[in-house]
């Protein structure tokens, strides 16, 4: 059986600037199996034939918050009304398991520095090693799982690449290379263009879960709908590590 990890983020991976407004950095995972992911295009790929007549366009969380580009339709209130309706629906109905990895960065450079470790290889690291958790709970034989992340620039995927191969080399603190390499990972970076509707759900899962992280008090309804999704395991909430 194959699985697939689509990762997207929010917020800035870099720690020279910090924006006191956001100053977080999150990696979203969502985790879903093959047959779960076609039902969640056909569904998404609906929603977009409603309501621009075509598959192209490209569901992206703060487009949709400005009402910006191909969203602009959405100034019109009852168009806007029954467009979340039906896309939060999808979110609720369709089948996955979402792990994030959330980076305090003002807490992270007090205590790490501005030139510790890549906070994205940290955030992947998290995620890769919860999802294993999450894979081995189905006691299903023979699962491979596909790592697909929005590309992001050349060097970047370069050096994101050479991380995840150590990751499979190496292992993580809990979960070693042979646990690794028996799913038979393999990573893959995918432009914006080419329209992948799990990448666009990982990118509408990330941003209320990071105003979560930052602000747990705050009301946040697209987060309630979402946490029920968040991966646990014996009752704790496992999907959702923050650091430091």
């Amino acid at each position: 059986m194959k699985y697939y990890l689509f990762i997207d983020e929010s917020g800035d991976h870099g720690l020279t600037h910090v924006n006191p407004d956001f100053p977080v950095f999150l990696l979203c995972g969502v985790l879903m199996s093959e047959q779960a992911y076609e039902q969640l295009k056909g569904s998404f790929n609906h929603i977009k034939k409603q309501f621009w007549n075509n598959k192209t366009a490209i569901f992206h969380s703060r487009d949709i918050r400005k009402c910006e580009k191909e969203f602009v339709v959405l100034f019109d209130s009852a168009l806007k009304r029954s467009f979340y309706e039906q896309l939060n629906l999808c979110i609720a109905k369709s089948d996955y398991s979402v792990i994030n990895a959330a980076i305090r960065k003002d807490q992270f450079i007090k205590k790490y520095g501005r030139l510790s470790n890549d906070v994205y290889e940290i955030s992947l690291s998290f995620i890769i090693e919860r999802s294993i958790f999450c894979l081995d709970s189905l006691s299903i034989d023979d699962i491979k799982l596909e790592v697909l992340i929005e590309k992001r620039g050349k060097k970047e995927d370069r050096q994101l690449a050479e991380h995840f191969q150590k990751l499979l080399a190496r292992g993580t603190g809990y979960v070693d290379a042979t646990r690794l390499k028996n799913y038979g990972m393999a990573i893959s970076f995918k432009s914006k263009r080419e329209n992948i509707n799990g990448l666009q759900l990982a990118d509408l899962i990330a941003y209320p879960v990071a105003r979560f992280v930052l602000d747990p008090n705050r009301a946040n309804p697209a987060y309630d709908l979402i946490q029920p999704k968040i991966y646990r395991r014996g009752g704790k909430l496992y999907g959702l590590k923050i650091f430091p």
